[in-house]
């Protein structure tokens, strides 16, 4: 890996800043008069002394009514605020609020290159300490931030608790701009990760998922401007929170035109306590800052996301079939056989056994938590099956649903109270499901037992972790502090994903939940990809991966290929189409093969021999999202070094007279020529200004890939295999 440009975060307590240098943008905190930690600039590098030199903001509706200071890196209930707290505590005296005192500043750099500065508060009364961390990592224009919240008293001295009703990791503040906008991923099951981008009210508006998972219905990222950025140009900034569970994120636009926004983990309503000696310390929350536009952003982060999220991001994600979509609950060894022969085939590189081959699992209702082989399914168990897998060169997958359990179930016969549950509440069952409460260190135990073994005795090369129900009726009875839950399953989810990839080296993992419902920066630092909808129609995707590809790159956006008329839409489309669509990300395959013609698993191979050849640069590469007349819409992917380039088009309808235009390519480079598979050299400048002839299909549903590569004036003509 070539060097990465290197980043700084000091506190100079000289100039009173703290100053987090990053390869295009400066973060500055300047400690205010009353101790709290505020805001002073986030965007393109400036001179520290001309930053100390700046007056601290005066908000324009400054009165006696009105707090005239600068916005709080951790929003706080004392004095003149009255925007959203991210840090909410009560005292065992009915005391709300912290007031500070700035008590110290630690930097400490990694081998590799990582600056981490941490900004030491106490409060002036009370037994409560607070760490802000920040972290910055060489290369990359993100910012991670979280919090540190200590009780300081005396566990040996029977001190009360301090209760916690909220604790973000991060308050964010934008410079005031003429206007703003906030762009935002919203949805539900079978509709992930759509875009909405919208002017921002003047109001606090809210993001937030109560459902114990990330969600599929919002989403805890966001990017706001001042309403002119585009795709490639225009400052943008934007967040991410790295949490897998419930979580909220609050914006504040206030009458005279601040724009500042909190969030973290939890959503309203919970309560912790936090004991003497204890720490509760948040989940990451990042940020950045860019003036390339909504498409700098998003390879800011994908760029990130590759260096320092993904665990294997070297790795190409392999070409995977999965047998869900052609056998439902109807699973045997010979169907399996078969399928696993057919896929083979077609040059598939994993195969994944999906839901039905454990337990009693013959439908929805049974089985759950019994995670042994079916014996009427297979009698030998899933290992020949395992090893015919890999004889026929492919790896080995498995699906399991680790956090839930039927109550028709041998598990839940003898733990029934291993569920999420309030006793005196009816529990709510959905999809026939109870969730288990993975907070308690003995289900916790049983579930990385559990899976170490099938991973082990099966020869495992690969899980597909699903969670298909939220949390209801979440209660702890007994427990002192029972919103802990909320938390602790969460981070017992991640302990174990981290276990068992630290356990089996080679084990990749896949994260799901019921389609997207838990992708986020915190699960994706565990797994390989993440399942990005149920809904595997390609006109729908096209959408759905858009909004993905805002903060995550193709490599972890798991696509598949399934069967037409689509399952959950009933549309129609070519395999071509499909194909280029899934293309565009991890590609893998999960129709029914033994209904495909022999034309159709003919083309299948060419196709994903193809998508081989691409793979490199789609799941390494650059992504510049297009749009062009006539309803197409494309991501160039581009190598690193320039040299190779990748599109992906796609027009899911047309209309006579509207055909598709030449669609203009700005990531390449205007003073090169480049060649296409077909032999024939473009040059440079035609292809960024008057774009390339995409040559579609013609009708519905039409599609192209086009790869080029860049032209080495010094060779001249050289085939284009030496090029």
């Amino acid at each position: 890996m070539p060097d990465q440009p290197s980043v700084t975060a000091r506190y100079d307590s000289d100039l009173g800043l703290a100053l987090l240098h990053t390869p295009g943008s400066l973060y500055a905190v300047r400690i205010g008069a009353d101790g709290s930690p505020r805001h002073v600039h986030w965007g393109p590098p400036l001179d520290p002394a001309a930053l100390a030199a700046l007056p601290d903001r005066v908000s324009p509706a400054r009165s006696s009514f009105e707090s005239d200071a600068a916005a709080d890196e951790l929003g706080i209930q004392t004095g003149d605020r009255f925007g959203p707290a991210g840090l909410q505590v009560r005292f065992a005296d009915g005391t709300v609020g912290a007031q500070w005192h700035f008590e110290d500043a630690r930097q400490h750099t990694d081998a590799d290159g990582t600056v981490e500065l941490r900004l030491l508060l106490a409060d002036r009364r009370y037994p409560l300490g607070a760490v802000l961390g920040y972290r910055v990592r060489p290369g990359s224009d993100v910012v991670e931030r979280w919090v540190e919240l200590s009780h300081t008293g005396d566990r040996d001295a029977d001190a009360d608790p301090i209760t916690v009703d909220r604790l973000d990791s991060a308050s964010w503040t934008l410079p005031r701009l003429p206007d703003y906008r906030i762009s935002h991923l919203v949805g539900g099951w079978n509709s992930e990760f759509q875009l909405q981008r919208d002017r921002l009210p003047v109001a606090e508006t809210t993001l937030t998922s109560r459902r114990g998972l990330t969600s599929h219905h919002a989403h805890p990222w966001l990017a706001l401007d001042d309403g002119t950025a585009t795709e490639e140009s225009g400052q943008v900034w934007s967040t991410a929170l790295a949490w897998s569970g419930s979580w909220r994120i609050t914006v504040h636009r206030d009458a005279v035109g601040r724009a500042t926004w909190t969030g973290g983990f939890g959503h309203e309503g919970l309560r912790w306590s936090l004991a003497p000696g204890e720490t509760l310390t948040t989940p990451v929350f990042t940020g950045l800052w860019t003036d390339g536009g909504f498409g700098g952003a998003s390879r800011a982060w994908h760029a990130y996301v590759r260096a320092h999220v993904l665990p294997a991001p070297a790795q190409d994600r392999p070409v995977l079939y999965n047998s869900w979509e052609a056998t439902g609950f109807a699973v045997d060894l010979d169907g399996q056989l078969r399928l696993a022969g057919l896929a083979a085939g077609l040059g598939v590189e994993l195969f994944v056994l999906d839901d039905g081959w454990f337990g009693g699992r013959r439908d929805a209702t049974a089985g759950l938590g019994d995670w042994t082989p079916y014996p009427g399914a297979f009698p030998g168990g899933l290992r020949p099956l395992a090893d015919e897998v890999h004889r026929l060169g492919m790896e080995f997958g498995l699906w399991v649903e680790p956090e839930m359990v039927n109550r028709d179930s041998d598990l839940f016969r003898a733990h029934p109270d291993w569920v999420v549950h309030s006793p005196t509440r009816d529990a709510t069952e959905l999809r026939d499901q109870l969730m288990l409460d993975l907070a308690r260190p003995e289900v916790e135990a049983w579930a990385l037992r559990t899976l170490d073994g099938l991973v082990r005795d099966n020869a495992v090369d690969w899980l597909k972790w699903d969670a298909n129900r939220p949390f209801t009726e979440a209660g702890r009875p007994g427990h002192p502090d029972p919103d802990r839950l909320w938390v602790d399953h969460t981070r017992a989810v991640h302990r174990i994903m981290d276990r068992l990839r630290a356990d089996h080296p080679g084990l990749r993992i896949e994260a799901c939940a019921g389609g997207g419902g838990r992708v986020d920066l915190a699960v994706l630092a565990r797994t390989d990809q993440a399942w990005t909808s149920d809904n595997t129609d390609p006109v729908d995707r096209i959408g759905i991966q858009h909004g993905f590809s805002q903060l995550y790159p193709a490599q972890a956006m798991a696509a598949w290929v399934t069967d037409s008329p689509n399952g959950a839409t009933v549309r129609t489309t070519p395999l071509r189409f499909r194909f280029h669509v899934a293309m565009a990300g991890a590609l893998g395959l999960g129709g029914d093969l033994t209904h495909w013609s022999e034309a159709e698993l003919k083309e299948a191979a060419e196709l994903v021999a193809r998508y081989k050849e691409i793979r490199p640069v789609v799941q390494r590469g650059r992504a510049h999202r297009l749009s062009g007349q006539g309803g197409v819409t494309a991501v160039h992917h581009a190598a690193e070094d320039g040299a190779e380039h990748v599109l992906l088009a796609w027009r899911p309808t047309t209309r006579f007279g509207h055909e598709a235009a030449p669609l203009p390519l700005p990531a390449l480079d205007a003073s090169a020529t480049y060649r296409d598979d077909a032999g024939r050299e473009h040059a440079g400048a035609v292809l960024v200004h008057h774009g390339i002839e995409l040559e579609l299909p013609r009708g519905d549903y039409a599609s192209t890939l086009i790869r080029l590569r860049r032209v080495d004036a010094a060779a001249g003509a050289r085939p284009l295999e030496e090029s």
